[in-house]
């Protein structure tokens, strides 16, 4: 069997506390990592960047190196044959401990094209997590399996750091609870740039529940790496972004309002390019009536975008409830069918850089 690339370590945000990730993590030290990017005119020392490398956190990715996954991306999808046996060799684990339809099927079909063999646990009544088994135990006996990666989601904020921080092999943070969600983060970008041409000058609007959601940070994490960004948080104030990202994005002076009234709503949108709209989050709402409350806040639809620029793009992360009316998907403004298919060759690009080797 071919062995996992070593574990190239990096320094990201610290874990924040978890809900229910194992106490052993809350008295685990936490490993300094040092990263240095290659040399920006050699794609081979990009290679290695990448190579072996957790993804846990849209704060650990430099601009060039999402474009590197872009570049691969782009390769995978002109010439998918050629990337058919990146992973021959190779074993990469699916722990999945929520549901998922789009995610799980993208990484799963990624693998597979790629030649690699999967081990999928999506299923969380037939794990031995249901009878008590730690989230530390689970891993290491993963680990023990020899699998080269592994690519789990967990309903936990700070689940993916702590398994990065217990296994040798490579973690890719397929959503953790609340907090993040960088694969998705990273085909949403994708999906701007192929739509829109570049990502720079972005006015991007995110509405709907911004406190729960888990894909809204990475996103904003990630557009923070490029130029002359501009982001409007457009949701009432119990359901606007959490403060954790708006100290990352004061950190790097990146410009954002917050849009709390609904009668503000039509201004904003008439300056967007792009309009990012997220469901409530039912499962993360700690007291159910609250939910209910605010159940149908903010709701898009063809009234709402008449204010709108003729070349907005509006982009979900799906699954989508009654936020997004189902009358935009014939027209122009829809992006979310594309959006949702560029996950499988990101996904590819990611699996190529991290565990195989991009051509």
């Amino acid at each position: 069997m071919v062995c996992a690339p070593s574990k190239t370590v990096i320094r990201g945000e610290p874990p924040l506390p978890t809900d229910s990730v194992n106490a052993f993590y809350k008295a685990m030290p936490i490993r300094r990592r040092v990263f240095v990017l290659g040399d920006r005119e050699t794609r081979s020392a990009f290679k290695s960047d990448l190579r072996g490398r957790d993804i846990v956190s849209a704060k650990d990715l430099s601009r060039d190196e999402l474009e590197l996954v872009f570049e691969v991306a782009d390769d995978v999808l002109a010439n998918s044959s050629a990337y058919s046996a990146v992973l021959r060799g190779r074993r990469v684990a699916l722990l999945f401990v929520e549901p998922s339809t789009r995610t799980f099927s993208s990484f799963y079909i990624a693998a597979r094209r790629l030649g690699g063999d999967v081990l999928p646990l999506n299923e969380p009544e037939m794990t031995s997590l249901t009878k008590g088994e730690t989230l530390y135990d689970t891993l290491k006996m993963l680990e023990g399996y020899g699998v080269d990666c592994i690519v789990m989601r967990h309903p936990s904020r700070g689940a993916a750091r702590f398994a990065a921080d217990v296994v040798s092999a490579p973690v890719i943070n397929a959503g953790s609870g609340s907090q993040e969600h960088p694969t998705q983060a990273i085909l949403d970008v994708y999906t701007i740039l192929k739509k829109r041409g570049e990502v720079d000058g972005i006015s991007l609007g995110m509405l709907g529940d911004l406190r729960f959601s888990r894909t809204v940070p990475s996103l904003a994490y990630l557009v923070s790496n490029f130029d002359d960004v501009e982001l409007h948080f457009i949701a009432p104030s119990a359901l606007q972004v959490r403060q954790e990202v708006e100290l990352y994005l004061n950190d790097r002076n990146v410009k954002y309002t917050k849009v709390t009234r609904q009668q503000d709503i039509p201004d904003a949108i008439s300056r967007l390019d792009v309009l990012y709209v997220t469901r409530l989050q039912k499962e993360r709402f700690p007291d159910p009536s609250e939910y209910e409350r605010l159940k149908g806040s903010y709701r898009v639809d063809m009234d709402m975008l008449r204010y709108a620029k003729t070349s907005l793009g509006v982009m979900h992360p799906l699954p989508r409830v009654d936020e997004l009316d189902a009358e935009i998907d014939r027209t122009p403004h829809a992006w979310y069918f594309d959006q949702a298919s560029y996950g499988l060759p990101t996904r590819m690009a990611i699996f190529a850089l991290v565990v195989g080797e991009a051509r």
